[in-house]
């Protein structure tokens, strides 16, 4: 735990200087500046509430920046060197533990299950976790969800994997793809582009096996929030319609809307990885978190023996805003 704490103050320092030294003008609060834990069709609600002109709608813009890992993306926030933090709620969890004097809270959940598949160097169609046993894995950072989520699942078979937690997490691709591990984990689009360039296969979804956590969230400062409420209200009724959207819509024409959003992406891969995460079930309606999903959350992050001590659910989540926005959306 002092590690990741260290961490995340050391890597807030350099994200304040950054930020300080390319700081040549006032903010703008007509503009949202997120950081997104990585860049993937996992979050495609937010980027079609842009591509819809929800956040339009609701008086500003958002400028999305890639943090590349949760520790990096709080690191963003706690800096200033983003207004929102998008990223799984252990680095809440995290930060409060360690104490803040501007306590990071999480204001809405946009994904309920793990969104990573687990891709191998040849076709499994009658894949079981057994497999894993004994084997090497690429599964991402130790203490971050997704290691954390696959730990789990393979810790309620009883399955014993190698896990290689030493590749940083948007370099794991590459990684696996020069040779390293048998397994690795990947979001969406990038697990279908890999498959369909025959460099690997996709065997299984770690998420429908894992069952519901909340993975992704929203969260700002405190002092953000009760400074620039309408954008955080914003924020969320223009990603709370942007579900209410695409849980309707057909997946070719959300494709095609995401298609600005990841250059070099067919619609063809964009449109199959829309369809996997719906088949799981990734993206929550009511953007409120429950309190039980953050229990077992804690649950899965203490089974990986990375939680010094369980945090109150209303210490670091605010479900008011969620709630009420939800019900005008579905009224």
């Amino acid at each position: 735990m002092k590690n990741k704490l260290i961490y995340l103050l050391t890597a807030a320092v350099c994200a304040f200087m950054a930020a300080f030294a390319a700081a040549g003008c006032k903010k703008d609060d007509k503009v949202v500046r997120i950081n997104e834990v990585t860049h993937s069709v996992f979050y495609a609600p937010m980027y079609l509430a842009d591509a819809l002109g929800y956040f339009g709608e609701e008086g500003f813009k958002v400028e999305i920046t890639n943090g590349g890992g949760a520790d990096a993306t709080m690191a963003a926030v706690l800096s200033g060197g983003a207004d929102v933090g998008f990223c799984g709620p252990e680095a809440a969890i995290y930060v409060n533990i360690g104490g803040s004097d501007d306590q990071p809270v999480v204001f809405a959940q946009l994904t309920k299950r793990d969104g990573s598949f687990l891709v191998g160097r040849d076709p499994e169609p009658d894949f079981t976790w057994a497999k894993l046993e004994g084997k090497n894995v690429l599964a991402g950072r130790r203490g971050g969800v997704p290691a954390m989520t696959f730990e789990y699942v393979l810790k309620q078979g009883g399955i014993h994997a190698n896990l290689n937690y030493d590749v940083a997490f948007n370099m794991m691709t590459s990684a696996f793809e020069s040779g390293i591990a048998d397994y690795c984990t990947m979001f969406e689009p990038v697990a279908s582009e890999y498959q369909a360039a025959g460099k690997g296969y996709v065997v299984a979804s770690v998420g429908q096996d894992s069952g519901e956590i909340p993975y992704t969230c929203f969260m700002a400062k405190k002092s953000y929030i009760e400074s620039h409420k309408e954008n955080v209200e914003g924020l969320t009724r223009a990603v709370t319609k942007a579900i209410k959207y695409i849980n309707t819509a057909d997946s070719a024409t959300v494709a095609s809307m995401l298609a600005p959003y990841f250059a070099g992406t067919s619609e063809a891969s964009l449109k199959i990885s829309v369809e996997s995460y719906k088949k799981i079930d990734a993206w929550v309606t009511n953007m409120a978190m429950k309190e039980e999903s953050f229990e077992k959350l804690q649950d899965v992050i203490e089974l990986a023996g990375e939680l010094e001590k369980r945090v109150a659910f209303r210490e670091v989540v605010d479900t008011g805003i969620a709630d009420r926005i939800y019900r005008e959306v579905y009224a």
